[in-house]
């Protein structure tokens, strides 16, 4: 006499095929370098860069707007004094120092 198996041959089979289908399809959510995941970084990335390139855009075009007025005389003046210690002939310059 043959005795029957307790799971036959086709079901499990079918329990193979839908545990394969089961695995791949969470390999591919959460394992695989393209999954859900690593997508979801690269769009918040993605976002957070756009938004940084639009405010660089707006800067570029705020400075090239600010290169093209021309200083004045005063701006200049205040320049060449703060920044590079220049002084008018016979001035002279008292440096304090602060505590």
């Amino acid at each position: 006499m043959a005795r029957s198996l307790p799971v036959s041959l086709s079901s499990l089979r079918r329990w193979l095929i839908v545990g394969g289908v089961v695995f791949l399809v969470l390999w591919i959510l959460f394992f695989d370098s393209h999954s859900l995941l690593q997508r979801y970084r690269w769009h918040a990335e993605h976002e957070r860069l756009t938004q940084e390139n639009a405010r660089l855009m707006q800067e570029t075009e705020r400075l090239r707007k600010q290169l093209e007025e021309p200083l004045s005389d005063e701006t200049v003046e205040r320049i060449a004094r703060e920044e590079y210690g220049m002084i008018r002939p016979g001035e002279t310059v008292y440096r304090i120092e602060r505590k």
